[in-house]
């Protein structure tokens, strides 16, 4: 379970200094589908910052079952991502001088993970093991980054906007891959997205607004990636 008590975030510095997150507190569930909404500017991405532990909160804690990230060194909050959480963003951030199984391997070699094989073929890359990113799609390069991040064998994945640079069709396919994966895996998924359709697939949904959280809700039913709207 992670949870978040009253945690505030600022940037800058004396009459420059702009509050991001306002006093946030939630809980989200092992294994849980949160979703995170919000315009532009509402905070969400600084929530995900911080959930993850890549950033610091000014206040408040930041609690995995009874592990405090905020009390962690950085050199121990360093490890604490390293064992714990993958991340998947809008950009894919592959090393272009790496083929598919070179970069997805990074990410299973910080979990001395020698299975991650498996993974790829889940997302449908068996047969692009030795292609280099400039020789794939956009969709391609995309599961490329789901699956080095689930050769970790996180315990969370965040995913900020991860469909942003993707057409509809590779979109929903990106997402039902990781769907898919996480019933295999039973990880917990935390994703910030624009996309409010997105929303109707998620358990939790978190709606944002100028750093406060204005709504929390959960779906009865959840819908696929072919189910909803774009």
């Amino acid at each position: 379970m992670i949870e978040l008590q009253q945690i505030t975030k600022s940037y800058g510095s004396g009459a420059n200094r702009f509050p991001v997150l306002k006093g946030i507190s939630l809980t989200i569930e092992d294994g849980d589908f949160a979703v995170i909404l919000g315009a532009s500017g509402s905070g969400k991405s600084t929530l995900l910052n911080i959930l993850s532990g890549l950033e610091r909160p000014d206040q408040g804690h930041v609690l995995y079952g009874t592990q405090d990230l905020t009390a962690l060194s950085d050199r121990a909050l360093t490890e604490f991502r390293r064992k714990m959480v993958g991340f998947i963003f809008q950009q894919y951030y592959l090393l272009p001088h790496m083929n598919v199984s070179q970069n997805v391997r990074m990410g299973a070699d910080l979990a001395a993970n020698r299975d991650y094989l498996p993974i790829l073929a889940a997302v449908g890359l068996e047969k692009k093991l030795r292609k280099y990113p400039s020789q794939l799609s956009g969709g391609e390069q995309q599961r490329v980054s789901v699956a080095r991040a689930l050769a970790k064998r996180p315990k969370v994945l965040f995913l900020d906007e991860p469909t942003g640079a993707l057409d509809e069709q590779t979109g929903r396919q990106v997402l039902n891959y990781i769907c898919q994966l996480q019933q295999e895996y039973h990880f917990t998924i935390v994703m910030v997205t624009h996309n409010a359709n997105i929303a109707e697939m998620a358990h939790t949904v978190l709606k944002m607004n100028s750093g406060t959280l204005q709504e929390i809700f959960q779906n009865k039913t959840q819908k696929t990636a072919y189910e909803i709207g774009w």
